[in-house]
């Protein structure tokens, strides 16, 4: 290696103060630079409890109390993180339509009504994804789990299918699938649009 005759301690001394500039610059970039924090979008697909009213009621009446998520047996009914309203995810903790409906008993504004029985809930209503489910390979667990016998297995088509009028859009059989499949091929989709208030 060569060493410039006219390359003395003067220059070896600027280059290096350059070098360790240039270094903390970079440094100082990382620090300075502002993690990304996006957060993951609040999910839509949340489900009101049984008997709840028309949306645009339920939120006029709803005082966001609580009662209906501390009286819930199987801790389904969670507050939604925007307005602290009460809703289900179906494939997280589905309703398990508990005979006497402890979180309608616990509403004192209306916001649930008492539903005649199970049949008459009507939280949501599943649809089934073809194409994703696995009914061809021989698994029928979202019908054998439906407690309202909503599902059937067509075995001439060899898939599932839902009868609408006796679904209720408890979540039961979503809840199921993600369980036993690596897709989830059957979604409950609330009643009606709601109006997301957060």
């Amino acid at each position: 290696m060569t060493v410039d005759p006219a390359y003395g301690r003067r220059d070896f001394l600027k280059d290096s103060v350059r070098s360790v500039v240039k270094a903390a610059r970079e440094f100082s970039k990382e620090v300075d630079a502002v993690p990304s924090t996006k957060l993951p979008a609040m999910r839509t697909d949340w489900l009101r409890p049984p008997g709840a009213v028309d949306e645009t009621l339920f939120l006029e009446l709803c005082t966001r109390c609580g009662d209906c998520i501390k009286d819930c047996p199987p801790g389904a009914i969670v507050a939604h993180e925007h307005d602290a309203t009460p809703i289900l995810f179906a494939d997280q903790s589905p309703c398990l339509l508990c005979d006497d409906f402890p979180c309608i008993a616990a509403c004192q504004t209306g916001a649930l009504e008492p539903v005649e029985g199970v049949h008459a809930v009507r939280m949501g209503y599943a649809v089934v994804s073809h194409t994703l489910c696995t009914a061809g390979q021989g698994c029928h667990a979202c019908v054998s789990h439906c407690p309202r016998q909503a599902i059937t297995m067509d075995f001439r088509l060899m898939q599932v299918e839902v009868v609408e009028d006796s679904c209720v859009g408890c979540g039961i059989c979503e809840n199921v699938c993600k369980t036993v499949n690596d897709h989830v091929a059957i979604r409950v989709r609330p009643t009606s649009r709601r109006t997301e208030s957060g």
